[in-house]
């Protein structure tokens, strides 16, 4: 499992604007023309928003370690159905720590690795896009790996959703991820994780875009 030195905010965030669109498979680059289909929020939202709730998930705040896990960068851009980025948007993410808890009280509260944050939140940029260091997620009993997305902003209809580990056995048989019917739309939320040397020997990158409804 790596270890993380921090990497101020501005450096994550200018590393995912510099990465090439192309990074991405045709056949999801394609998907992301259809809405993000929507997921369930799960029981282990916050009860509470941690202090400490910035886009880097692998430093707390006045906490001496890193997280434990494998280090990665989720980074991506957010539209509306006509392509519009959507600057000025929130953005939250939200996963178990490397050992499968969650900071919630009704996941065997108190057993989450503190050195893990669990939570970020993010505005998103001019051009609708955005940056997370957080770790890659791992599978816990009943559960594929997956990080859970939560977005809003003017004009468009908030969105809540999952992401998932593109390749990993366990999706074969996750019942949210194969209550995605369209091929398409479950390639839309599958990410594939490469090396980003940029950030740092071990840590890898994964390009998520998520398209979301105007609001009437």
């Amino acid at each position: 499992m790596n270890r993380h030195r921090t990497i101020p905010r501005r450096r994550l965030l200018a590393a995912a604007l510099a990465a090439p669109f192309a990074a991405r498979p045709a056949a999801l680059r394609a998907a992301t023309a259809a809405l993000t289909p929507p997921q369930s929020r799960g029981p282990f939202y916050p009860v509470e928003i941690p202090a400490d709730s910035d886009a880097n998930l692998v430093q707390v705040a006045g906490q001496p370690e890193s997280a434990a896990g494998d280090v990665v960068q989720v980074f991506g851009q957010v539209r509306d159905d006509h392509g519009r980025p959507l600057a000025g948007g929130r953005i939250e993410i939200w996963q178990c720590d490397a050992f499968g808890h969650y900071h919630h009280p009704r996941d065997r509260g108190g057993r989450a690795d503190p050195n893990f944050q669990g939570f970020g939140r993010a505005v998103l940029d001019e051009d609708g896009r955005y940056a997370f260091l957080t770790i890659k997620p791992v599978p816990y009993p009943g559960r594929t790996p997956h990080i859970h997305f939560a977005v809003a902003g003017p004009g468009v209809e908030p969105l809540t959703t999952q992401m998932y580990l593109a390749g990993h056995p366990l999706n074969v048989d996750d019942f949210l991820y194969n209550a995605i019917r369209d091929p398409a739309a479950r390639d839309s939320v599958t990410v594939a994780f490469r090396a980003a040397p940029d950030l740092g020997a071990g840590i890898e990158a994964g390009r998520f875009d998520l398209v979301l409804g105007r609001s009437i």
